[in-house]
């Protein structure tokens, strides 16, 4: 075995440069302290993102982007395709735990200050496809074309048009017209298939490479306690030991993916009727149910601005603040203002944990 592996690699090597690869996986090195079960949930978020591509390609084989044709597709999958159910309960669960995964590894980096220089570019291009991983989240719900799509796509994309000046030039680009029809499901689909994946791909190929390039970082406590010499510089190499207990992660995610789909199987509903009644109680999907219940509370007017649209001026600044915090950071210090982001975001956690358990409520 050993001797086959050496001449594909010494094969491969003449033709692509395969030894550099096995020379630099043979000289990575994982920093090894109490904060390492974190490091896991960046890999876990790319193999959940694959297995998004995976059950995507098989379901594109089937699905039609047509009013007409998109709920009769997905019932054709679900009732007459061989697994086609577990499939799309597979895709469904996969969407929800990577949007999951990323959160926490998102908090993760935010609170092992993993984003202080020079990683400050990891980080962007981390925020950024968090960004996109929502849109995928967003224009995947209408695609079955059910009610609840139908009108959570509605109530969003209205959400968007309430912004003075572009609103109204967003609210058509989003739908293709004025109102929710075959060319809001075309264009979400184009989104979905297309356009978000073109752009999820180039920024992920930046983001593993800044990864790779500068390493993962180690925490301000763990750095003070080795620049004091009260703990010693402890690594791991990245092949085969790191790797293998990621894979192992994968692993027990696929045994929880199909257990999750086995069990609750992902509903269908009933077809959408653009002149049937909102049904009782829509809501956006559970990574948007803070700002969904945000915007209930305030008031019609703030001053001068739309109580909505000055709700969602605040997401955007908070959001604003919130991608520019190692720039925020760094120019400081790390004293009493990484106190004060280290509160943000305990605040951030509490906040929406708590308004999105009042919107199920």
């Amino acid at each position: 075995m050993a001797a086959f592996y050496r001449k594909t690699l010494n094969w491969l090597d003449e033709r692509f440069g395969a030894g550099s690869v096995e020379e630099f996986l043979r000289h990575k090195t994982v920093p090894v302290n109490r904060h390492i079960i974190w490091y896991y949930l960046g890999g876990m978020t790319l193999f959940l993102f694959i297995i998004q591509v995976l059950t995507g390609i098989l379901l594109l084989l089937y699905y039609r982007p047509t009013p007409n044709d998109a709920f009769e597709s997905v019932q054709y999958i679900m009732t007459q395709v061989r697994f086609g159910w577990l499939i799309r309960s597979v895709h469904s669960w996969s969407a929800n735990l990577m949007i999951f995964t990323a959160f926490l590894h998102m908090f993760s980096v935010y609170f092992l200050k993993a984003y202080r220089k020079p990683r400050e570019l990891t980080w962007l291009s981390g925020m950024l496809l968090l960004f996109i991983l929502l849109g995928f989240g967003f224009s995947g719900y209408l695609l079955p074309w059910n009610t609840l799509a139908f009108f959570a796509t509605k109530v969003g994309t209205e959400m968007a048009g309430s912004i003075p000046g572009v609103g109204q030039w967003l609210l058509v680009f989003l739908r293709g017209g004025q109102e929710v029809t075959g060319a809001t499901l075309t264009r979400f689909f184009g989104f979905h298939v297309a356009v978000l994946p073109g752009l999820c791909t180039l920024l992920l190929a930046l983001h593993l490479f800044l990864v790779q390039r500068l390493g993962m970082s180690v925490p301000p406590s763990v750095e003070r306690a080795i620049a004091e010499g009260r703990a010693a510089p402890r690594s791991m190499p990245f092949f085969p030991n790191f790797l293998l207990r990621d894979m192992m992660g994968w692993y027990a995610a696929l045994g929880v993916l199909g257990g999750l789909a086995a069990i609750f199987p992902w509903e269908l509903g009933t077809k959408a009727d653009a002149f049937a009644a909102a049904p009782a109680g829509i809501r956006p999907e559970w990574y948007f149910l803070f700002m969904f219940q945000t915007l209930k509370y305030l008031p019609a007017k703030i001053f001068l601005l739309e109580g909505e649209f000055a709700g969602l001026l605040v997401f955007g600044a908070a959001a604003a603040v919130w991608v520019l915090v190692p720039f925020l950071d760094r120019r400081i210090g790390f004293g009493r203002v990484t106190r004060f982001f280290t509160g943000l975001g305990i605040f951030v956690i509490g906040y929406i944990v708590v308004l999105s358990a009042l919107a199920l409520r």
